[in-house]
């Protein structure tokens, strides 16, 4: 069971600017940014910016908006990567793993023979804004 949305969760807070993040696409409703731990090379989370704690809580309206810009997001990270797949991960409540009650999804770049790296490890900031950039680059116009 949800026990309700509380606005101070970290993503709630790089919504608001409040902490920085390394901003992948973002319009109305969605925020993509960089993963601090990624697991894999090129890691992304995306948001949405309405205050939902999970999937089990979210507007349909708004998850259906939101996954049209995940798939944009993804096709994005694919091409910046030169992936060879794509890993999306998505978590609700502790017993399914979610540790961040804000709704997002994993986006994360995979190859052929690259196992995913152990969870908790910090990524270097520099590389994060690099990789950040080159996925940036990659986007085409959002066209929903």
């Amino acid at each position: 069971m949800s026990a309700g949305y509380d606005p101070n969760n970290i993503f709630g807070k790089i919504l608001r600017g409040e902490i920085p993040a390394h901003k992948v696409y973002e319009d109305d409703m969605t925020l993509a940014f960089m993963d601090i731990m990624p697991r894999a090379e090129g890691h992304v989370l995306v948001i949405p910016k309405e205050g939902a704690r999970n999937l089990l809580d979210v507007s349909p309206d708004t998850l259906a908006e939101l996954m049209k810009r995940v798939q944009h997001v993804a096709k994005a990270l694919q091409a910046a990567f030169h992936a060879d797949g794509l890993t999306l991960h998505q978590f609700n409540e502790s017993a399914g793993g979610q540790v961040i009650y804000h709704l997002h999804f994993h986006l994360l770049p995979r190859w052929d023979g690259v196992a995913l790296r152990p969870p908790g490890t910090m990524a270097d900031n520099e590389k994060l804004a690099e990789q950040a950039a080159k996925i940036r680059a990659a986007l085409t116009p959002f066209t929903g």
